[in-house]
């Protein structure tokens, strides 16, 4: 045996002996859930929300988590339903949780996401991505629950310190007859109060009329006011608020849930990154990436990050980390999030946008607070009831 080959036998064995233990596979499963009921036909009808809002933002987190996944050996699966019923959508968590999931991703109502978690196991973790209730923050807590959508007092907040901010304190406000209506009209009553805004006008619009056809003539007079600085409307499924624009008794510019709006996401939302998570979005979605699938694209990407960090998959170990000082989520909002410990919320800048352009991003400077400015949307922990982590 030649001495060059017994040095080059030495060195294959040294490398292989140095080279890393393949990492050890680990699945991570997570569950989607996503119900809605049926709004009936909306007087408007010019801006109808695509049915798989939530979903593919839950598919786009699936295919980041696996690209950086892949280099540990993580591989992440989803098993979603959108379902017809709330009948359904908590025969389809059941039948999940039978298989063994434990992390789930619910867009439903409030009251549908209490009934799925009253009925999950004690170490199943919960992800709300589509309940805007200020109630699941405030009162009705869970211990297993945490939030990726902001909620109406968070949203409302953002619009309310830029109103302030641009001394527009004297304001219309304009109610629907929903239940997502007034919750969002209560937030924004809250939110005035907090920031110093007066509401001279508090209507509540309870006509059926076709305003494609009446907006000029029926707007002008329900808006008749001496003075105000801008109209507020809270018409979430927007019955009447897109014809509210350019048809008011005071020529003012028009917020809240139409006009100019606070949103989770939007599609004007381009700085820190955005623009490239978009372009992902648009390819695998066919459309601009809305506040549902983002919600539910921060929830799984949340898990990849703590499952990166702890190479653990464990709902209880995840969850530990997500309120531990090690857990940051990059989401492409100018800053690193992280969730509430006492009603886990995350805590995110809010954009405000008009359909083709970003205002501004909420909080804004000289709303201070004494831990993080991002606690100046919402409630914050002294007006909350819950206390999930003691």
């Amino acid at each position: 045996m030649s001495v060059l080959f017994r040095a080059a036998t030495a060195i294959l064995i040294t490398l292989v002996n140095a080279a890393p233990l393949q990492a050890e596979s680990l699945e991570v499963r997570v569950g989607y859930v996503q119900w809605h009921p049926d709004q009936g036909p909306v007087l408007s009808n010019v801006l109808p929300e695509p049915e798989d809002a939530g979903l593919k933002g839950a598919e786009l987190a699936i295919q980041d988590n696996n690209a950086s996944g892949k280099f540990l050996g993580q591989t992440y699966t989803l098993q979603s339903t959108r379902a017809n019923s709330e009948e359904e959508a908590i025969t389809a968590f059941e039948t999940m949780l039978g298989k063994g999931i434990e992390l789930f991703v619910i867009n439903a109502p409030a009251q549908t996401l209490e009934t799925i978690t009253s009925r999950a196991k004690e170490t199943t973790l919960f992800f709300n991505a589509g309940a805007r209730d200020d109630k699941l923050r405030t009162d009705e807590c869970n211990l297993n629950l945490l939030h990726t959508m902001p909620s109406y007092a968070m949203l409302t907040d953002a619009l309310a310190q830029w109103l302030n901010q641009r001394r527009w304190d004297e304001v219309f406000l304009i109610g629907g007859p929903t239940d997502a209506d007034k919750g969002w009209a209560d937030a924004f009553r809250r939110s005035a109060k907090r920031f110093g805004l007066k509401i001279v006008e508090d209507k509540l619009w309870t006509f059926d009329a076709d305003l494609r056809r009446t907006a000029s003539k029926e707007l002008p007079l329900f808006t008749q006011a001496s003075n105000y600085d801008a109209v507020v409307v809270a018409d979430v499924r927007g019955d009447f608020g897109e014809y509210v624009p350019f048809n008011t008794w005071l020529p003012r510019p028009v917020v809240g849930t139409q006009g100019m709006s606070p949103v989770a996401w939007h599609r004007v939302v381009e700085s820190w990154g955005a623009a490239q998570l978009q372009s992902r979005f648009r390819k695998l979605a066919s459309r601009d990436m809305n506040s549902e699938d983002y919600a539910a694209w921060a929830a799984i990407r949340s898990i990849g990050t703590a499952v990166t960090g702890i190479n653990n998959p464990s709902p209880a170990e995840i969850r530990s980390f997500l309120y531990s000082d090690r857990f940051q989520l990059a989401a492409f909002k100018g800053r690193k999030l992280n969730y509430r410990d006492w009603n886990g919320q995350l805590r995110q800048p809010v954009p405000l946008v008009h359909p083709r352009g970003l205002v501004a991003r909420a909080p804004f400077e000289g709303f201070l607070h004494p831990n993080s400015d991002m606690d100046t949307l919402g409630f914050d922990k002294p007006e909350s009831n819950c206390r999930i982590n003691g």
